[in-house]
């Protein structure tokens, strides 16, 4: 989503909104849809206002995760955190300290998964070990059927006969 408007493009930047692109100001669509959700912002196309359903709809056609990607990065900024676009492991965010914006480096990666979806313990435990490798703090995020999101955050732990380093428990 491209945003002209440069004192928007300041107040957006300093909240941890948006990416510059060179000379453009961008927002990845799911911060789009928060910010269009909680009524910061009105997105207009020919003079005509988007609907935040209309939106939802645009996004989903582009990307299936993109309504998990909503869930995920509205429940974090609603906890306060300033989340930006993870590494690629999925549905993945950088999660700043809060007040750390800015400041310092993401301290985690969350990783999203539906509630019910199969995942090969393999991929879960590589891409586990692939963001703690990174130095971040890995947390998963598993949305419920009703939407809601719960944290678990993953810690090292070895198994005697087990190839697996981590072990789950839960974070509020």
């Amino acid at each position: 989503m491209l945003i002209e408007d440069e004192k928007a493009i300041d107040e957006l930047a300093k909240k941890g909104y948006g990416e510059k692109d060179g000379k453009k100001y961008l927002l990845k669509i799911y911060e789009a849809l928060y910010l269009l959700n909680s009524n910061k912002i009105t997105i207009k196309q020919k003079n005509k206002t988007i609907e935040f359903s209309k939106l939802v709809d645009v996004a989903l056609k582009k990307d299936e995760e993109a309504w998990t990607r909503f869930l995920i990065y509205r429940d974090l900024r609603s906890r306060g955190y300033v989340a930006k676009e993870g590494f690629g492991f999925g549905v993945d965010f950088r999660v700043y300290e809060r007040g750390e914006y800015g400041n310092k480096p993401a301290k985690h990666v969350v990783f999203g998964i539906n509630e019910g979806t199969k995942m090969q313990v393999e991929k879960l435990n590589e891409t586990l070990e692939q963001i703690a490798h990174m130095g971040k703090e890995p947390v998963i995020a598993v949305i419920e059927r009703r939407g809601e999101v719960i944290y678990y955050k993953v810690s090292k732990m070895r198994f005697i006969n087990s190839k697996s380093s981590f072990d789950m428990g839960s974070i509020s």
